[in-house]
């Protein structure tokens, strides 16, 4: 098989890669050792956050390090066992995080999400997905009045410098808008722009859907079997030998099963993820996409029932998996929104690929001309995914691309 691009990693970022260039052209081969979207990108959220132009960073304040250094929080956990090889990565993502670093860093960071929505409604109306979407935004409930006034002057800071749309809400309004909610709050904020999916599983499929209806081919394969040829690239699959022209590696969290036997090596960290799905109480409804903005967990209306998920655990990427922080999110959940019983046989466990600058890494490799890489998108990957794909696909065109990637480029780690 032949073909005139080989894209590897068939997450979302991968997934949305090879559309985009099948939708100018090119011949695109696909592959990853699952089906679509079977990994990091089937257990998120499902948000495209227009709001998110402020990626996480790492918390500087010495009060919160500490409580967070307790271990025994919901929104943030650490592995101890992990903790000498993943430190130099905290170490460079807590710098990265200081205020004038972190500033700098969301500026450039705004052009990508600015162009989520956007992007994603062009493939979700060529897809035929428009029932996947809930266009309604998502919600922060506060238990604080501290939290929920910094938060609000966030908001408007958002407001003013990004033209990001909110709503605040008194603790009537919030229970008027979820009335099956507890009033153990004190206020909440719906942030308006942001797109929901009811299954992203589901819209992953259905951009693959698309794909292959241009031409594109998915097949299953070893990427850490990519090599270079005189004429462009190979990986070995399940159907034999596919060669390109070119090759992406959309690799998420892997990505160093092709990068480092290149000769790169990039600062790549993990944040692990956990979600498990929740029948209703007789009666109950869950409007709106909502996180518990003191506690750190989100809850979903799905498809498949409420989507319980949890915030970020560092650990080794490898690592088993752990019920902890659904445990922990289980119990305060259940105490302020009538949950029934558990869906899945097991929690899902994901691992969001993380750089120390919370930017994602999107350009040409530094040392192969016909190597490109489009991974490190952390909790942002669905959001992401088609703005990603269109850069990507547009610069190995020779075209300039609808929004500058120099702050994105691989030499950043890799000169």
């Amino acid at each position: 098989m032949a073909a005139d691009v080989i894209v590897l990693g068939a997450g979302i970022i991968g997934v949305s890669v090879a559309l985009q260039l099948a939708r100018r052209g090119k011949s695109v081969v696909l592959v990853d050792r699952r089906g679509p979207g079977e990994e990091t990108s089937f257990g998120n959220a499902g948000l495209i956050q227009r709001e998110g132009v402020v990626p996480y960073g790492f918390p500087q304040d010495l009060a919160l390090l500490l409580r967070y250094s307790l271990n025994n929080r919901i929104d943030v956990r650490y592995r101890l066992s992990a903790l000498p090889k993943i430190a130099p990565f905290l170490g460079r993502y807590w710098y990265n995080s200081a205020a004038a670093r972190h500033a700098a860093i969301a500026r450039a960071y705004t052009p990508l999400i600015e162009h989520s929505v956007s992007e994603h409604n062009i493939l979700i109306d060529e897809a035929g997905a428009g029932e996947l979407i809930v266009k309604n935004g998502w919600m922060e409930a506060y238990r604080t009045a501290e939290r929920r006034d910094a938060d609000y002057a966030f908001a408007e800071r958002l407001s003013r410098e990004n033209g990001i749309s909110h709503t605040k809400l008194d603790a009537k309004e919030l229970a008027a808008s979820e009335p099956h909610l507890s009033r153990d709050f004190v206020g909440g904020l719906k942030w308006n722009d942001p797109w929901s999916v009811l299954d992203p599983h589901g819209l992953t499929l259905a951009y693959v859907k698309l794909f292959e209806s241009l031409g594109g081919s998915v097949v299953r394969g070893d990427a850490s079997t990519l090599s270079q040829t005189t004429s462009g690239w190979t990986v070995r699959t399940a159907t034999g030998a596919v060669e390109g022209e070119q090759a992406v590696a959309a690799l998420g969290p892997w990505a160093d099963i092709v990068t480092q036997r290149l000769g790169y090596r990039f600062p790549l960290g993990v944040k692990r993820g956990y979600h498990m799905h929740y029948a209703l109480q007789e009666g109950a409804r869950l409007n709106n996409w909502l996180i518990d903005a003191e506690r750190g967990y989100f809850l979903a209306p799905m498809r498949k029932g409420i989507r319980l998920t949890t915030g970020a655990e560092f650990a080794e990427r490898d690592a088993p998996k752990s019920p902890v922080q659904i445990d922990r999110a289980e119990r305060v959940a259940r105490s302020i929104f009538p949950l029934g019983g558990r869906l899945d046989a097991e929690p899902w466990m994901g691992a969001r690929p993380c750089t120390p600058d919370m930017m994602p890494i999107i350009g040409k490799a530094p040392r192969h001309k016909t190597l490109w890489f489009a991974f490190g998108h952390a909790h942002h990957g669905l959001t992401l995914g088609p703005i990603t794909g269109r850069v990507i696909a547009e610069a190995m065109l020779g075209e300039k691309p609808v929004i500058a990637i120099d702050a994105y480029r691989p030499e950043r780690f890799n000169p």
